[in-house]
């Protein structure tokens, strides 16, 4: 027959099975830990990359490309349509004014030239034979004025007579109405002989007068051929080095064609190109950063090309420091525009993470892992990010590309 348990072993047993149901409770957390731990997402420390959030200055910037080009510099050209006959300077070479950079063939100019003075000579021969006949013709046209005057005396003497005859009984109405006649026409041939003079007279210094502007106009042609044969021999005007030169000996050159560009090396400045999609931004006295080598030169934009070309805007800015070591032509800077700027706020690092991932949520390290948490971006530039709200002064953010992790509010850390 069973016995009944005694109260002392029931006890012991009603103990065993509540450790055990507790041994299997915990056994059954642990493992929901443990298969919430498999499936959580991680990231190794050395994968990542960290910034401290701080309380600082925050500028906002554009980003544009440089090149370090001189403050001056000075382009030659060509004077006349000529051959390049011989190089005297080389690029890189100082020159001092009145030095030779290039000899120009001047031979078709001198063609030019000898054709206009023989023309010169020419119109000069024209303007004497031209005055010799005018003068000759206004002599033979005052002996004739000479006579008809002599003729109209005569004839107002004969009218006298007449008239006197015609009182005596001795002559005829007739005879005076021929010889007022007779005067008549001698004395309107006189007053046209000498309208005649007149206009010959105005012919003349009409005609000397146009020959005169001809020859002048000659004179002037002949003189600019003149220096510019002259400035065949391409010579420097101001201090500096040579830039470039066009050395190909025996090409032709067109008249105003660049041959040589001279700079002024002991002063710089930064020309340079960003999207015509941030063209608005940019205006003349604009603040801007040009970084050479991890050192930063403060300047100003002084011009802005209003064409654009191929999607870009150019513009040109001075720098405080222009006479800078690290200045050199056609060294290549990294620009920033200044557009908006902020004395205290909070900033961190600016990283991978802010070009790639959600720019309204940061992973903030909160012992051994992410969390995701809100925020809102404001003012950036290449070197820091302002966050404007969900963070504080002193928590470290994740600045490491978290494309990958965007969906995911926690991240375990390895």
């Amino acid at each position: 027959m069973d016995r009944e348990l005694s109260a002392s072993a029931k006890q012991a047993s009603r103990r065993k099975r509540i450790w055990q149901l507790s041994i299997a409770a915990a056994l059954v957390l642990a493992a929901i830990f443990g298969f919430r731990s498999l499936l959580a997402p991680g990231i190794n420390r050395s994968e990542i990359r960290t910034a401290v959030v701080e309380r600082g200055p925050v500028v906002a910037t554009l980003s544009a490309s440089g090149v370090v080009v001189p403050e001056h510099e000075q382009a030659i050209t060509s004077p006349i349509q000529a051959r390049i006959e011989q190089v005297v300077r080389s690029t890189g070479e100082q020159v001092q004014p009145g030095d030779q950079v290039l000899l120009l063939d001047r031979s078709f100019t001198q063609l030019a030239y000898d054709k206009l003075k023989d023309e010169q000579q020419l119109n000069q021969h024209k303007s004497v034979q031209m005055r010799l006949q005018l003068e000759k013709k206004l002599n033979s046209l005052e002996s004739q004025l000479v006579i008809k005057r002599m003729n109209v005396k005569s004839l107002q003497a004969q009218l006298e007579d007449e008239q006197y005859l015609l009182k005596i009984g001795g002559g005829t109405q007739e005879q005076v109405k021929q010889a007022e006649l007779k005067l008549s026409i001698e004395q309107q041939e006189l007053a046209q002989l000498e309208r005649d003079i007149e206009s010959e007279r105005r012919l003349l210094k009409a005609d000397v007068q146009e020959l005169g502007y001809t020859l002048a106009m000659n004179g002037r042609s002949m003189e600019e051929l003149e220096r510019k044969m002259q400035q065949a021999e391409v010579r420097a005007t101001h201090p500096g080095v040579v830039t470039w030169v066009k050395n190909e000996i025996g090409s032709s050159v067109n008249a105003g064609e660049v041959i040589a560009r001279l700079a002024d090396l002991s002063s710089f400045r930064v020309q340079a190109s960003i999207s015509d999609a941030f063209a608005d931004q940019l205006h003349v006295g604009g603040e801007a950063i040009a970084r050479i080598n991890g050192t930063d030169l403060k300047g100003s934009i002084v011009a802005i090309e209003p064409s654009v070309k191929n999607g870009t805007v150019t513009f040109y800015v001075a720098l405080e420091e222009k006479s800078h070591k690290l200045l050199r032509p056609s060294l290549r800077v990294d620009l920033f525009v200044r557009t908006a700027s902020k004395n205290s706020t909070l900033r961190v690092k600016n990283g991978p993470y802010f070009n790639s991932g959600s720019p309204d949520k940061v992973f903030v390290l909160r012992e051994d892992e992410l969390v995701q948490v809100p925020t809102k971006i404001g003012l950036s530039n290449i070197d820091f990010v302002e966050l404007e709200n969900g963070v504080e002064s002193g928590e470290v953010i994740v600045i490491t590309d978290m494309k990958d992790y965007e969906h995911v509010k926690k991240v375990r850390l390895r």
